[in-house]
C-alpha cells in the first residue's frame, strides 16, 4: 500500500521520500528502492524490487567497460561513454515507471532520486597519482524526465581529494544497523562484484573498505568458459576442490597487505592464474579466495566483531555463505534474518545518500575512503521544466 504522506517544497521538508538506484558490476538488473528519510535517521521503508538488464544494455555496458579500462589519463573520454550514460538513464526510467506503477505510485509522490549510475572504470590512487573512477548515467535527461531532481556523481569528489571515492555505502550499513537494533561491535559485508567489508566498533566509529572479489572475478570465470553468467546456486564450486596452491598465489597480491581504507575494480585480479584448473575446481577456489579475502580482512582491522552481516547477491551462494562459516572465526548471518531486504540494501544506501547530498551532509570518511577529513560529495540535477 502506497503511505499517504504528501509531497512538500524539498527547500522545507527534511524528511523526503527518496528514491534510490543501483545498477553493479554483476550486470544483472537496475535494483530500486524508497526510503523516507532526512538523510539522518530512517522514517520508514518503502517498497523495493529490480528490473532486469536487457542483454543490449549489458552488452552496451561490456564495451564501454572495455573502452574504459583502454582509456588513457589525460585523453578525452570515449564516446561510448555518452550513449551509454543515456541507455542507463532511459533504462532507469522506464523500470521505475512499472515498479512505482506497481506500487500505486506516480513520479510526483517522489522528492528525490539517488542514482548511482553504471560503473564501467574504477582506479584507486597510489603515490603521486590521484585515483579514476566513471558512473554513467544522464542524471539531468533522467531528472527532466520524471520531474523530479537527482542526486548523482557521488563519487567524484571524495576521487579528486584524494580518497578511493569507494565504499560509500558504510554511513548507510550504520543507519540500517542502528534502526534494526543492532549493536556494536558488527562487520557488515556486501558481496556484488567487488565484497566490501564496514566495521562498526564499541565507540561508534566506522571503517570500511573492499575485503577483495565478491561475485565479480567468479562470473567471470563462468562466462569466460561459455558456462552461463554465473555460478547458479555455487553448482560449480559446489563439485569441485580447492587447489590451495592456486589459492595461496592469488592471495600473495600485494593488494591484500596495503592498510586500510582501499577499493578494487572487479577487473584488478586476473583470472589466469586458474587457467590451468577445470571449471568447477577454479570455482571452488575463487569461492574460497572470497572468504580468505575477507578474513585477511578481519585480519588487518584488528579484534573481532560479535557478528558478520552477509547482504548483496553473494549472500545467495550457498556455497560462498559455507566458506564465510567455515573460514571466518565470526558468526555469520544474512541481512534477511534482521529484517533486511538483502538484494535492495546499496538502492537503498543511495537512496540514503541522496538525502545526505541534498542537505550537504558527509557522505566519506577518512576511514572509509581515505580522505583527509570527513566530505559531502554528489551533485544534484533539477528539473529544466
Amino acid at each position: 500500500m502506497a503511505a499517504s504522506y504528501r509531497r512538500e517544497g524539498m527547500a522545507v521538508k527534511l524528511s523526503m521520500r527518496v528514491l534510490g538506484f543501483m545498477t553493479g558490476t554483476s550486470l544483472d538488473a537496475c535494483d530500486m528502492a524508497i526510503l523516507e528519510t532526512d538523510g539522518e535517521t530512517i522514517a520508514a521503508f518503502g517498497p523495493a524490487g529490480e528490473r532486469k538488464l536487457t542483454d543490449a544494455l549489458r552488452d552496451l555496458i561490456l564495451e564501454a567497460t572495455r573502452q574504459a579500462l583502454q582509456w588513457p589519463r589525460g585523453a578525452p573520454e570515449p564516446e561510448i561513454f555518452r550513449e551509454t550514460a543515456a541507455a542507463v538513464a532511459r533504462d532507469h526510467f522506464e523500470a521505475a515507471e512499472g515498479f512505482l506503477a506497481d506500487h500505486g505510485l506516480t513520479w510526483s509522490d517522489i522528492d528525490l532520486i539517488g542514482m548511482h549510475g553504471q560503473t564501467v572504470l574504477h582506479e584507486r590512487p597510489v603515490e603521486g597519482r590521484l585515483g579514476r573512477t566513471v558512473q554513467l548515467g544522464d542524471a539531468q535527461w533522467l531528472a527532466d524526465a520524471a520531474g523530479v531532481p537527482v542526486a548523482y556523481d557521488f563519487r567524484a569528489a571524495d576521487v579528486a581529494a584524494g580518497g578511493d571515492g569507494a565504499p560509500l555505502t558504510p554511513i548507510y550499513h550504520l543507519a540500517r544497523a542502528r534502526t534494526a537494533g543492532l549493536k556494536p561491535p558488527l562487520a557488515i559485508l556486501n558481496v556484488g562484484g567487488v565484497a566490501n567489508v564496514t566495521f562498526w566498533s564499541e565507540t561508534g566509529d566506522i571503517a570500511a573498505f573492499d575485503t577483495g572479489p565478491g561475485n565479480g572475478m567468479l562470473d567471470l570465470l563462468v562466462q569466460g568458459r561459455g558456462a552461463g553468467r554465473y555460478d547458479a546456486g555455487g553448482k560449480f564450486a559446489s563439485v569441485g576442490q580447492v587447489d590451495e596452491t592456486v589459492l595461496r598465489g592469488l592471495l600473495d597480491h600485494p593488494y591484500f597487505k596495503a592498510p586500510p581504507p582501499k577499493s578494487l575494480d572487479r577487473h584488478d585480479f586476473p583470472l589466469a592464474p586458474l587457467d590451468k584448473l577445470q571449471l568447477e575446481d577454479a570455482a571452488a577456489t575463487l569461492t574460497a579466495f572470497t572468504a580468505e579475502a575477507v578474513k585477511l580482512g578481519f585480519e588487518l582491522m584488528g579484534g573481532v566483531p560479535t557478528e558478520l552481516v552477509v547482504c548483496g547477491g553473494g549472500r545467495h551462494n550457498p556455497q560462498l555463505m559455507k566458506a564465510f562459516a567455515e573460514r571466518l572465526a565470526v558468526p555469520v548471518t544474512r541481512a534477511e534474518d534482521h529484517g533486511w531486504r538483502g538484494d535492495s540494501i546499496e538502492a537503498e544506501a543511495f537512496a540514503y545518500l541522496a538525502a545526505r547530498t541534498l542537505r550537504g551532509l558527509a557522505i566519506s570518511y577518512p576511514k572509509t575512503t581515505g580522505v583527509t577529513a570527513p566530505m559531502t560529495g554528489g551533485r544534484v540535477a533539477r528539473p529544466t521544466a
